[in-house]
């Protein structure tokens, strides 16, 4: 019988995907890039999207203006953390978000 160690944390890391189509007109661009990466950078999980076979971490600014983020562009982003499906949850929000506003 094994018994486990005393006041040893248990790590429980979550995967989840979420396929996204950028629908605002003038797509991922540089101010709400910005903004994107901001929200991704607030969660522990690693956030990565996924495009035409590359892969681009939302937590760098670089890669997901390098992503081409068009309108209507088809996307899955994927999380990897204890906190990976508020993640997805608050990013696809903040995409929506940015069609409503449609000058952003």
């Amino acid at each position: 019988m094994i018994e486990p160690l005393q006041n040893s944390p248990i790590v429980c890391a979550l995967f989840m995907e979420r396929e996204l189509i950028i629908l605002n007109k003038l797509g991922l661009h540089a101010r709400p890039a910005a903004e994107f990466v901001r929200c991704a950078r607030r969660f522990k999980a690693t956030i990565v999207i996924k495009k035409d076979g590359e892969e681009y971490s939302a937590a760098s600014i670089l890669d997901v203006l390098s992503a081409n983020l068009d309108h209507g562009s088809r996307m899955n982003l994927s999380a990897d953390g204890p906190d990976a499906g508020k993640a997805l949850e608050e990013l696809a929000a903040l995409l929506e978000q940015f069609h409503q506003q449609e000058d952003y």
